[in-house]
């Protein structure tokens, strides 16, 4: 039964609940990541810092330019007791300058003045201009760093097993290949960068402080392991809660990439208020949970917030008694002050940063997810490389069964943003163990023969074409090319053999020659039209405004549903393969279409070991051989003919359709009549 959607207040209170019993994410699959999910800081740096090989060097020049600019800043207040103690007032004066120094200096306390003003503007250039080579650098680093680690994302989320890209749905595979890859990057300035100029700018003051009063230096240590303890109680709380928000905004972004894909079924069953009511609540979700994490984040600044001012005004008190008692000066205190505003300053930018910092290593944190997940066939995809010179083109299935693989059970952070229900232990309603859906199937296929797979839906045609194509490897059994297990067979030189046209056509955002020609980049034109003739899709074409130049729009959706079909019929044709498997490939079109590209199919399948699934069994007559299918089993195999005389199960099949079609007929006759009497 369909169970209510919660508000995004229920679903907020819910997940609330979860975090503080600390199981927000305790499915069974969860628990077996759960070691690889609590990554340390130490190793998700470690992790990060693998992944900047090869711009180590850039990232050195970066941190030594900014060594030499922090270090010409810290010279620059010390300008301030100079100023007060040497030129202004007479303690000790000008004569308390260094003797080297005297003669070169001006005896005028105004011209002194401006050489300490003109001093400082030099340092003040040289350092903008040295920190500006060194940020480009890391700039520079940084949108490398995004680039490799997005095309390095991407390149595995590719080779990833199909049930585990289904798990990601498209839309949450962009948001994490978009979003989640591309911010690690900023983590160069978050974790490196300024950390850097803070520790150089912390040290560098501290000696600083020692050497004016090492009583309040050590009133400046003293708010180190205050930062220390704050840091380490705050990230373990909040880190986990920005993996979560990232988990809600993939959800949002798939179901809403699904939502605009499926835009003709949404208002076919005018449900476009309840899928904005959809979105709209997972906003207000996402929006709770970023509020909710805000506030952790206010909480700490705001220690912060009241601590400086509180140090400043120790400074002073401190300081101002040490002036009446005549231990320090006027200037000694004004620099101490800057000076310890300079050492809280990288104590307050750590502060600020840290936010950002555990957003972005939880985005690392799922990056590494997604780059230990195990890549399909657990990366075995070498092996003895095949080609269409050489190779003949036989298939055996020998012994096959298979069993999808389970679903990925959802999280309950995951089931809270898909708003699904959940069970009360966190895990999100799941079936039960899959069943076999290929169930001992055995079939040898010769070179160049073509096998038609019939039989009701759901008996396995497709997840056997599937095997072939080794799109999945069998549960036991094997299915053998040339004599060889195609375990043993390179993945990538076995699949350019084959040619796939399958029911649900896919084509991409592009022209209709870019489609064609999908498989071969290298083709001509005259290619490309001669494909399009043989698949009875010339003509059409040629009617659109651009012809094979016209920009089909997203999943082609400005063609239709035949349109499409010829397309990818005659993407087909053009791969020239040596495996073809047609899957329902003529289902979308009309019987005159069906007829005119029929002999171009016959043609196409010439010399090639085909594979065709239909349902309608006289696009099916003519193959070499018929195998019936039905829950996973094979039960027939045989020519028409030879089926037909046995009066087994494709007999059946073929006297339903031939009863259905004569109704059909017969009721199309009778509508006819009652018009004409009308």
């Amino acid at each position: 039964m369909l169970s209510r959607r919660e508000s995004s207040r229920a679903r907020y209170q819910s997940y609330r609940a979860k975090r503080r019993e600390g199981k927000p994410d305790e499915t069974a699959e969860a628990m077996a990541k759960k070691k690889a999910r609590s990554r340390s800081f130490f190793h998700l740096f470690a992790q990060f810092w693998s992944l900047c090989r090869g711009h180590r060097a850039y990232i050195a020049l970066a941190l030594t330019t900014l060594t030499i600019v922090t270090g010409i800043g810290l010279l620059i207040p010390a300008a301030t007791k100079i100023a007060i103690d040497y030129i202004i007032t007479d303690q000790p004066g000008p004569t308390g300058l260094p003797e080297w120094l005297k003669p070169r200096l001006p005896d005028s306390r105004t011209t002194l003045l401006y050489w300490l003003g003109g001093a400082m503007i030099v340092l003040s250039l040289a350092a903008v201009l040295i920190g500006t080579l060194g940020r480009w650098q890391m700039t520079r680093v940084t949108k490398r760093v995004a680039t490799e680690l997005r095309t390095r994302a991407f390149v595995h989320a590719g080779a990833l097993p199909l049930h585990r890209i289904y798990h990601y749905k498209s839309g949450g595979m962009s948001s994490l290949l978009r979003e989640d890859a591309g911010s690690v990057a900023d983590l160069l300035f978050q974790m490196i960068y300024n950390p850097w100029k803070a520790i150089i700018q912390l040290l560098g003051t501290l000696v600083i402080l020692a050497w004016v009063d090492w009583r309040m230096l050590v009133g400046g240590l003293a708010l180190i392991p205050l930062l220390f303890v704050t840091h380490r109680t705050w990230i373990s709380r909040i880190r986990p809660m920005f993996r979560d928000t990232k988990m809600v905004r993939q959800v949002i972004d798939s179901t809403t990439t699904e939502a605009f894909g499926g835009m003709r079924v949404v208002r076919g069953f005018n449900r476009e208020r309840a899928e904005s009511l959809r979105f709209t609540t997972a906003q207000h979700y996402l929006a709770r949970l970023e509020v909710h994490i805000w506030w952790w984040s206010r909480l700490l600044e705001s220690i912060w917030a009241v601590l400086i001012p509180a140090a400043s005004a120790g400074v002073l008190i401190y300081g101002g008694t040490q002036v009446l008692k005549g231990k320090l000066t006027i200037g000694d205190v004004m620099m101490f002050s800057t000076y310890l505003l300079m050492l809280l300053g990288p104590m307050e930018t750590l502060t600020a940063t840290a936010t950002l910092i555990q957003n972005n290593l939880a985005a690392l944190d799922r990056v590494l997810d997604l780059l230990h997940e195990e890549p399909e066939f657990h990366g075995q995809r070498t092996g003895k490389l095949v080609s269409r010179a050489t190779a003949k083109g036989d298939i055996e299935l020998r012994d096959v069964w298979f069993s999808y693989p389970r679903a990925a059970k959802k999280t309950a952070v995951e089931a809270l943003a898909a708003n699904t229900q959940t069970v009360d232990n966190g895990q999100a309603k799941t079936s039960a163990e899959p069943e076999p859906v290929i169930k001992g199937v055995s079939l040898k296929v010769r070179a160049g023969e073509t096998i038609a797979l019939v039989g009701p839906s759901g008996s396995g045609k497709t997840t056997l074409c599937n095997l072939i194509a080794r799109f999945y490897d069998p549960t036991s059994g094997s299915v053998l090319f040339d004599g060889t297990d195609l375990r043993d067979t390179d993945v990538r030189s076995y699949r350019s053999l084959l040619g796939i046209v399958e029911q649900d056509v896919f084509l991409f955002d592009g022209t209709i020659a870019q489609n064609i020609a999908y498989a071969r980049r290298d083709v001509s034109e005259q290619e490309i039209t001669d494909a399009a003739k043989m698949a009875n899709a010339d003509g059409f074409i040629r009617e659109l405004d651009k012809g094979y130049n016209t920009l089909i729009g997203e999943r082609g959706v400005r063609l239709s549903g035949g349109q499409k079909q010829r397309i990818a019929i005659a993407r087909a044709l053009l791969a020239d393969p040596l495996i073809l498997i047609l899957d329902e490939a003529t289902s979308n079109l009309d019987s005159e279409s069906e007829a005119l590209i029929q002999r171009s199919l016959t043609t196409l399948m010439q010399g090639r070991t085909s594979f065709v699934i239909a349902h309608r069994l006289s696009t099916v007559r003519s193959a070499d051989r018929i195998a019936v299918l039905e829950a996973g089993k094979l039960i027939e195999l045989g020519t028409h003919d030879e089926l037909t005389a046995l009066g087994g199960r494709y007999a059946d099949l073929l006297r339903l359709q031939v009863e259905g079609h004569k109704a059909m007929q017969l009721e199309a006759q009778k509508a006819a009549h009652t018009a004409a009497q009308a």
